[in-house]
């Protein structure tokens, strides 16, 4: 986009700016290109910590310091501060300031006193984070004076852009000092929004009804929240991500936000365009060695007809619906075997929790999968050689000769005694790994008190893998986006998710999910108005519905989901890459350039009015 030397300069800040921490680190990254191109290379900069060990790799360094943001690094540098300024090296390549929150420890106790006395602030000195987050706001807090009076020079407005309590801090000085700067926040979650929604089953009926501070003292997290309604009361412009996060936020920090600014993609690095359907066999059949592996040396099923199911994220049993999809799929296994239906659904959970390592039944029966593999690919070597030689020389074209003869004894005894090693009588293994608390863990405990443990009478199959999916993984060999396209259906029912990234990434990838009207994903595509079951999404009531009412629709859609031929589902993967366009950043960011302009204004009448 070409720009205009008066255009406004927009930083946004956020902790997770070349700093891979968390969700928003997936929002900013992948919103960079759509805002780099919106907004104008040289009108755009991100501002985070310099706290990656290994970011050096993926920064670029800016030695040209003539432009406001470069004068100001110059300076702030000259006060004896570590600031880096250079690109960060992800698509859009986007200006970056990165500062060290250490360089200025000394003045901790003069910060604590700051936030008490001037915005009331009650911190917290056993709180390492809240700690650092306060080091950084003070380094930030200097950094958009200074650069508020460089781009001053210049006519020019300023946007400051802050996301999350962690990030927000400098606004309330702003305001206080009133700087020439329009700022906007963005809250992702509410600190006592995830709090409340994981310890009551009510939470939502019950919104208007809580006492903020009260809650926040309970759960020891009173600094946060009130930084948190503090500086959505003080920004110019106040967004969240979500219609459903957007009435938490009126409750529980006493503000209806500005403009609500939903989540995308940048879409190109997913679609995969007349290669989806291809790309889901490969990664599928990568699936498929798992499932032999794991499986077949107990029993086996047709693979083709088995369906292939996961849900993944942060382990949060309630909040992202962990305890609505097992209990869906206990139903679904009942309504299959009621039915008569043959297929098999094998349904992978995929989150993080304490491991010691992998399970080494599990590695060892992969290991002599592989074995048996070998040993098969050496007899068809020397079997296809003798096979031709034995052709060539036959009087009779009609038959072919006794296999068995053309292999030697060595390698019939090897086939034998792997696979005869191999078998066993015991069920499936449903964990992966050996968690570091496995009688506590209640996706383990439900199993075992449903009995849903890879019965061979079983159709539904569960595979818990306690940690996350990577290249490096000996189990699966894929990355999580390959293990994703392998899958034919991604399960997130979410009680509590403002968002919710696994389904839209699924979306992306052509591959149909479930999400929730509580979610801020599922809330967004129903606000859209279209057939999106038919397009591969299916928004799954919850709010105001009993969790044995949800998972009884859920497994009654995954049974739906089990019927439907190998073609509708083929037809509905193109129809997701076609919907997987209205989540681009390209049109979601202007959003943001709605909450830019409400806070310019905002910021104008002010400028009038004084």
């Amino acid at each position: 986009m070409a720009t205009q030397e008066k255009d406004p300069l927009v930083i946004e800040c956020a902790w997770e700016v070349c700093n891979q921490v968390g969700g928003i680190y997936t929002v900013i990254r992948s919103k960079v290109p759509a805002a780099v191109e919106a907004i104008g290379t040289d009108n755009y900069c991100l501002l985070g910590p310099l706290e990656d060990k290994d970011i050096a790799a993926e920064f670029d360094h800016i030695h040209n310091l003539s432009d406001p943001v470069g004068r100001t690094v110059e300076r702030m540098r000259n006060m004896g501060y570590e600031v880096w300024y250079g690109h960060w090296l992800v698509t859009g390549r986007p200006r970056a300031v990165l500062l060290n929150p250490q360089n200025v420890f000394n003045r901790l106790d003069t910060l604590h006193r700051h936030l008490n006395e001037s915005f009331g602030i009650v911190t917290n000195r056993e709180d390492r984070l809240l700690e650092k987050m306060i080091l950084w706001y003070d380094l930030n807090r200097t950094f958009f004076t200074l650069l508020s009076k460089e781009v001053l020079k210049g006519k020019r407005q300023l946007v400051g852009h802050f996301h999350e309590w962690m990030a927000g801090l400098p606004i309330l000085d702003i305001r206080r000092e009133s700087l020439p700067v329009s700022t906007v926040f963005t809250t992702h979650a509410t600190m006592l929004g995830r709090y409340l929604a994981g310890n009551d089953d009510n939470f939502y009926s019950k919104l208007d009804k809580y006492d903020w501070e009260l809650e926040s003292k309970r759960f020891g997290i009173l600094p946060q929240v009130q930084i948190e309604r503090k500086v959505a009361a003080a920004s110019g412009a106040f967004t969240t991500v979500s219609e459903v996060t957007a009435r938490e936020c009126e409750h529980l920090l006493g503000k209806k936000p500005d403009v609500v600014t939903p989540n995308g993609l940048n879409i190109n690095r997913y679609v995969a365009y007349h290669e989806v359907h291809n790309r889901h066999q490969k990664y599928k059949s990568k699936i498929h060695e798992f499932v032999i592996g794991h499986f077949f040396n107990s029993y086996d099923f047709e693979l083709e007809d088995t369906f292939y199911f996961f849900t993944s994220g942060r382990y949060e049993y309630k909040n992202k619906g962990f305890d609505i999809t097992l209990m869906a799929l206990k139903w679904l296994n009942m309504m299959m075997q009621r039915e008569g239906i043959n297929s098999t659904v094998v349904m992978f959970y995929i989150t993080k929790r304490p491991t010691w390592s992998i399970n080494p039944d599990v590695l060892e029966s992969r290991g002599v999968m592989e074995e048996i593999r070998r040993n098969c690919e050496a007899i068809q070597s020397q079997l296809g050689e003798r096979l031709f030689y034995a052709a060539s020389r036959s009087k009779d074209e009609h038959r072919l000769p006794n296999l068995n003869e053309l292999i030697d004894d060595y390698w019939k005894l090897r086939y034998r005694r792997t696979i005869q090693s191999w078998k066993t009588k015991a069920w499936p293994i449903v964990v992966t790994h050996n968690l570091v608390n496995d009688i506590d863990d209640e996706i383990l405990n439900f199993l075992r008190n449903e009995q849903l443990v890879n019965s061979p009478l079983d159709r539904v199959k569960v595979v818990y893998h306690p940690d996350f999916i990577e290249s490096t993984n000996p189990l699966f060999g894929l990355d999580y986006g390959q293990f994703v396209r392998g899958c034919h259906m991604g399960i997130f029912p979410s009680y509590y998710e403002p968002w919710g990234y696994t389904p839209l990434e699924c979306v992306a990838r052509g591959v149909p999910a479930v999400t929730s009207d509580l979610s801020g994903f599922g809330k967004y595509v129903e606000s859209l108005g279209e057939n999106h079951e038919e397009k591969g999404v299916y928004v799954l009531q919850r709010d105001k519905v009993s969790p044995k009412k949800a998972a009884e629709n859920l497994a009654r859609f995954m049974l739906h989901f089990v019927k439907t031929t190998r073609r509708y589902r083929m037809i509905q993967r193109n129809k997701l890459e076609d919907f997987s366009e209205t989540f681009d950043w390209k049109v979601l960011i202007d959003h943001y350039k709605e909450a830019y302009r409400k806070a310019t204004q905002k910021s104008r009448k002010a400028a009038k009015v004084s």
